[in-house]
């Protein structure tokens, strides 16, 4: 089930809601039995990415459904999606990595339990099955919700960096598959889903590699169109690793179904709309374009035909 962007609900109504923090990571539904399945949003298995969740099997009786999101902490405690970055992309990470890179995964919803479905029941139920479970251990954890306060809500996640809070209605059930305005995701900055249609070769000390990436979204009427372009946000690890993904996806042409403008398309190389990435930016302008973006990084948990312009 999945969020839709807006504003938190009027003080009148905000008993009818519960809100939760908005976890900086990636989204996974955690299967545990004899052992743990962990699947992304896009259905990929990466329980060998985060093999620390194995302790779940031994941590609450089976069968049960989880749904959560995979954090790892910057030194202040706080998730950060770029320290993840390091671990996404590993499909079997050395106990060193692990280390220097821990992650956890912050629960917040219970799907199956009790040998049954618990789709049907209340955002309320299964908030309390949750909590009933006791599910808090050396890598998860199921932080606590705030019930018919949005404003606290919004307050304590801006005192801890964090994006912002998920509004639930409480008398809602799960909708497995679909994006629902019981569910409100409210952020304290912008963010963006973006593909990357193409990039611009650097100059100075990026001569020979790359300088900028080419974005693009999903208007209402299903076409890719360009959104800007990303400059900032990059290490040398991240430019290298990105030149390497996309040389392999290049095309002649744009992907783009709207025209580019010249500056931003001179000396372009154009990829095929295959890998979906995350911004940080300041406002959309008249013309489409995300102002001041940051990249945050790659989103190998999204499908490139999910990604749309966000109210």
């Amino acid at each position: 089930m999945l969020a839709t962007a807006g504003d938190l609900p009027s003080a009148a109504d905000e008993a009818a809601w519960g809100f939760e923090m908005k976890w900086d990571g990636v989204r996974a539904v955690v299967y545990v039995d004899a052992d743990v399945r962990v699947l992304t949003r896009n259905d990929r298995e990466v329980a060998a990415t985060y093999p620390e969740l194995q302790g779940l099997a031994a941590a609450v009786p089976g069968p049960v459904v989880l749904d959560g999101e995979i954090v790892a902490l910057d030194e202040a405690g706080r998730p950060s999606f770029g320290q993840l970055q390091a671990r996404m992309h590993v499909q079997r990470p050395s106990a060193a990595l692990r280390a220097q890179v821990p992650v956890s995964l912050l629960l917040f919803d219970v799907l199956h339990a009790e040998g049954s479905s618990q789709l049907s029941r209340t955002y309320d139920q299964r908030r309390l099955l949750l909590t009933d479970l006791g599910l808090d251990g050396p890598s998860w954890a199921t932080p606590p919700a705030f019930e018919g306060d949005g404003a606290t809500a919004m307050a304590v996640s801006r005192q801890q960096g964090l994006e912002g809070v998920i509004a639930k209605r409480r008398t809602s059930t799960y909708l497995p598959g679909r994006r629902s305005r019981d569910w409100v995701k409210v952020k304290h900055i912008r963010m963006q889903e973006v593909v990357v249609g193409g990039w611009s070769p650097g100059e100075g000390r990026r001569a020979g590699g790359i300088g900028s990436l080419l974005l693009g979204v999903h208007d209402d009427d299903g076409r890719l169109v360009y959104a800007g372009h990303v400059g900032t946000g990059f290490s040398d690890r991240v430019l290298a690793d990105l030149k390497q993904r996309l040389t392999a996806l290049e095309q002649p042409t744009p992907p783009f179904a709207d025209v580019v403008p010249r500056p931003h398309a001179k000396g372009a190389r154009w990829v095929a709309p295959a890998l979906v990435g995350e911004v940080a930016f300041s406002e959309w302008t008249r013309e489409g374009r995300m102002r001041h973006p940051t990249w945050r990084g790659l989103r190998p948990d999204k499908s490139p035909d999910e990604v749309a312009r966000e109210p």
